[in-house]
């Protein structure tokens, strides 16, 4: 009987469930949208979280056809970083989940961060609008008469797991980061409870993402034929959309190309960086998981050059190197390679569509570059090999500029998304030794894209000219 593993991924817009066999075939997925409205960013309700969770488990039971080949060994979630929700001693939410979009916090967070610098400079001190820390002290201080009864603050990841297994009392690594864990000294710090109003028997037992933690209820292993299941601790959905990547060991790297580019990965030491661009997570293996988003990605492509993209894209493929200059920068403003409030995008004047396309193409590979220059510098250990993901991941020009840009080759896992590295999460302490050993077996490469000698040399010229570019304007 082959073991299986399920993971569900709470996102911002609806709930994703995938069953994932040990060696990474994904037997089924099922998945439903929210109803948002205008406040969805700011709140959301955790009861409609779980009843779209009750309905993808019932739909992922429903289509196993081969359900007796198979055993449901572990659950496990995750979900957006900086959400949070108190519950009461009934473990029912207090109040709507407390969005990470949410800019009420914004002040809050400024106090935060200024604390943190002072108490543990070494450690996280991001603290922001975004950050789970914030929004606990912002609605302690704006509900007072709610605070009086709290019993836990959770993520939330934290509410679909307790709502599967009764833990309520238990977050991972990667979601008590940014509500103020000490992930080095692996403790809550005491300026959380001495300098703000703040409970220490409001705060959960922090353990690696996917300890056990508890069984399914009964109730629930009957209606989804899983008698034995256990549910694990669960990641933020970063974190396991990096361990669906295969970037899980040290100099393993992930880039997602989304909205905005994001860039993950794993070092044998924690990188601090005075400047804030990037910050590090705790892995479960006991290793660190530094990343930094920009706010460049591939927003510029649908804004810019539609949706039919794959003429353009086979016409660009046959203009690089264009020996143009451009960062398709659509706001303005970077945070990662660099900090530049004021920085403005620009693109080449005078060319034809696909020439400009494949120049913005290059123009993010640049800022990728860029990036993997100061992670190497900040870290001083050796970037050995990148993943991809996102939307941008599936351009073959883009991932052959990238790749010539990088001088590296670019790997591309098959399902890497963020149902599947719950699902790694699940594996990785029930069947598995760890998550390395876990990801190893459970994705699957699906491309390997090598660099060209010839293109790698002329990119090198036309990276130096956008490094020399972007200081020239101040940039970097």
């Amino acid at each position: 009987m082959q073991q299986c593993f399920i993971g569900i991924d709470v996102g911002t817009q609806g709930v994703r469930a995938s069953l994932v066999t040990e060696t990474g075939e994904v037997l089924g997925e099922a998945s439903r949208k929210f109803t948002l409205t205008s406040d969805s960013r700011m709140e959301q309700s955790p009861a409609d979280w779980w009843h779209s969770t009750l309905e993808v488990m019932d739909e992922l039971h429903a289509g196993r056809a081969h359900g007796d080949a198979y055993q449901v060994v572990a659950v496990g979630v995750d979900s957006t970083s900086g959400t949070v929700i108190p519950l009461d001693r009934a473990n029912r939410p207090l109040h709507s989940a407390i969005m990470y979009s949410d800019p009420r916090s914004a002040e809050v967070g400024r106090r935060v961060k200024a604390l943190a610098e002072r108490h543990v400079p070494a450690g996280y001190t991001g603290f922001n609008a975004s950050s789970g820390l914030s929004k606990m002290v912002w609605f302690v201080e704006t509900y007072p008469e709610k605070a009086a009864e709290i019993h836990k603050w959770i993520h939330a990841s934290d509410y679909i797991t307790g709502m599967l297994c009764g833990r309520f009392d238990v977050t991972d690594y990667t979601n008590a980061l940014k509500s103020g864990y000490d992930v080095a000294a692996f403790r809550w710090p005491e300026y959380l409870t001495a300098e703000l109003p703040l409970q220490r028997e409001w705060l959960q037992e922090v353990v690696p993402s996917g300890t056990p933690i508890g069984h399914l209820h009964e109730e629930l292993a009957v209606r989804w034929g899983m008698p034995q299941a256990q549910v694990v601790a669960g990641m933020t959905d970063g974190c396991a959309s990096q361990v669906a990547s295969g970037a899980v060991r040290p100099g393993e790297w992930n880039t997602t190309i989304g909205t905005t580019l994001v860039i993950k990965g794993v070092t044998n030491e924690a990188v601090h960086d005075p400047e804030g661009r990037l910050y590090s997570h705790r892995h479960p293996d006991g290793y660190w998981m530094p990343g930094g988003a920009s706010n460049t990605g591939a927003d510029w492509v649908a804004t810019d050059f539609g949706t039919d993209l794959q003429q353009l894209d086979k016409a660009a493929a046959g203009l690089i190197p264009t020996g143009l200059l451009a960062w398709p920068l659509k706001q303005t403003g970077e945070r990662f390679p660099f900090i530049a409030p004021d920085a403005k995008g620009f693109m080449p004047a005078g060319v034809s569509l696909a020439q400009g396309f494949a120049a913005g193409m290059e123009g993010v590979a640049f800022i990728e570059r860029m990036a993997y220059e100061l992670i190497e510098q900040l870290s001083g250990e050796r970037v050995h090999a990148v993943y991809t993901a996102g939307g941008g991941s599936n351009s073959d020009t883009w991932l052959r500029i990238r790749t010539n840009v990088l001088g590296r080759p670019i790997y591309k896992c098959r399902d890497a998304n963020g149902a599947v590295g719950a699902a790694i999460g699940a594996a990785s302490r029930t069947r598995f030794g760890s998550v390395a050993e876990a990801a190893r077996s459970m994705t699957v490469v699906d491309r390997e894209v090598i660099p060209e000698p010839a293109l790698v040399g002329r990119y090198e010229t036309d990276y130096g000219n956008f490094v020399v570019e972007m200081k020239k304007k101040g940039y970097c």
